[in-house]
């Protein structure tokens, strides 16, 4: 069987880990420009969200939990996982007397995902024990199953374990017959991980996609803490997230705006505020070096929901988008699932609770 996966993110990369396990011929055409994945550091810690989607909360909880799985299979296959690293939560809320709420919530949810950890309501001294340049106006709650995430080293090193045949270029799609044709070769079954370009790539097969871009900026400092890689993550109220890393790095973001399109210019402004935001925080940031700015385009949907799976009307075409800022979290699993329904075999979660038609519907039928 000939696999072509569209899209080298955070989907299609572990899409092509888990086919490559396979007796496949599997090519992965990369692009990259724009890609949400690579521009990214996150946090992977959905057990606080008050989301009321719990098809989302479900994938969202048990793409947390993947990782555990996805970095064993890496590392079983002699690969660094250094992209990954459980260092526990900081999360804060101006008014921190909601602390109690989101560790009642943690704590009913810990009952199914045990990743969470150790829930812990600490007060600045205690906080400052594992970060001694932390700030913040009141108390702080701490789940130490909390996790940071580097998106490009993630995929660099999934692509790098899966060994499959890698096109960094764009490509089209078109249909003849029964096959599918990408870069003038023929395919059995297509997979699109194309995130916020998903319309633009079904739009000459006759389909209309409810997806539209949403630009990500994120700015990396340099500060002198060399320990900086054990410190939590820092999710303060709103946009902002404070993601350390080892060697001093920190990444700060990142900016959600739906207005401009495929725009990849660099927000200077925006990105200043941001950091000056973060220092209150984190006040080593103040003596910090900018090192990078990066920016990316998420995709999502008219409701915030992400889809997965096969489209109705193509029997061989795999497709995922609308992931939005959640992406890292929910990103492996739907990859992961992706590879599983090609192969016919049994899948973590159920595609019918993220429905690929309602997003994707045929123009002329």
């Amino acid at each position: 069987m000939k696999v072509a996966i569209i899209g080298g993110g955070i989907v299609g990369s572990t899409c092509a880990y888990y086919l490559s396990k396979e007796n496949l011929d599997v090519t992965l055409f990369d692009y990259g420009v724009g890609q949400a994945t690579k521009a990214s550091a996150g946090i992977i810690s959905p057990w606080f969200s008050k989301r009321r989607n719990k098809a989302w909360y479900k994938m969202a909880r048990l793409g947390a939990d993947f990782y555990l799985k996805l970095v064993a299979d890496l590392q079983k296959d002699g690969y660094n996982t250094n992209f990954y690293k459980q260092v526990g939560v900081y999360l804060l809320k101006k008014d921190d007397s909601k602390l109690e709420e989101l560790f009642d919530i943690a704590s009913e949810r810990r009952k199914e995902s045990s990743m969470i950890g150790d829930l812990k309501i600490l007060s600045l001294e205690e906080a400052k024990q594992k970060i001694n340049s932390f700030n913040n106006n009141g108390r702080i709650l701490f789940a130490s199953g909390g996790g940071r995430l580097e998106g490009e080293r993630l995929v660099t090193t999934l692509i790098n374990a899966s060994k499959v045949k890698v096109v960094h270029e764009k490509v089209s799609l078109e249909k003849e017959n029964d096959f599918y044709i990408v870069d003038g070769q023929k395919f059995d079954k297509v997979v699109l991980a194309v995130g916020a370009w998903l319309p633009e790539i079904l739009k000459p097969l006759g389909y209309e996609v409810d997806v539209r871009p949403q630009k990500g900026q994120l700015r990396d400092y340099k500060i002198k803490d060399e320990n900086s890689g054990q410190y939590p993550v820092i999710m303060p109220e709103g946009e902002l997230d404070i993601i350390p890393f080892e060697n001093g790095v920190v990444s700060v973001g990142a900016t959600h705006e739906n207005e401009m399109g495929y725009d990849l210019a660099v927000d200077k402004k925006q990105l200043d505020e941001f950091g000056k935001e973060a220092q209150h925080f984190l006040e080593n940031l103040k003596e910090a070096e900018i090192i990078n700015e990066r920016v990316g385009i998420r995709a999502y949907t008219s409701d915030f929901s992400p889809f997965y799976g096969k489209i109705q009307d193509e029997k061989n075409i795999f497709v995922a988008s609308g992931l939005g800022s959640s992406g890292l979290t929910t990103g492996c699993i739907i990859g992961y699932n992706l590879a599983m329904m090609l192969l016919n075999k049994e899948t973590t979660l159920d595609e019918t609770q993220y429905p690929v038609e309602k997003y994707v519907t045929k123009i002329n039928k």
